[in-house]
């Protein structure tokens, strides 16, 4: 319960920070996204990478099982 307030807080206050009526910090943050927003992207890339070798590495596994269950029959 506790994170699920912070997490609330966080937003808030990032959403305040983020307004020009806020703390009008609204150039430096989208300073911060250019640069973080290649970065990111290559991350994700990485990640979504190896999710579909695993995958892929799942689906022949589940193959190989599968075949090894029709010869036993």
């Amino acid at each position: 319960m506790l994170a699920v307030i912070f997490g609330v807080l966080c937003i808030a206050f990032t959403v305040f920070a983020a307004l020009p009526a806020g703390l009008g910090w609204t150039a430096e943050i989208i300073f911060v996204l250019k640069g973080a927003l290649p970065i990111i992207a290559a991350l994700i890339g990485i990640v979504s990478f190896f999710i579909g070798i695993a995958d892929f590495k799942d689906k022949l596994e589940a193959k190989k099982e599968e075949e090894s269950v029709k010869d036993q029959q």
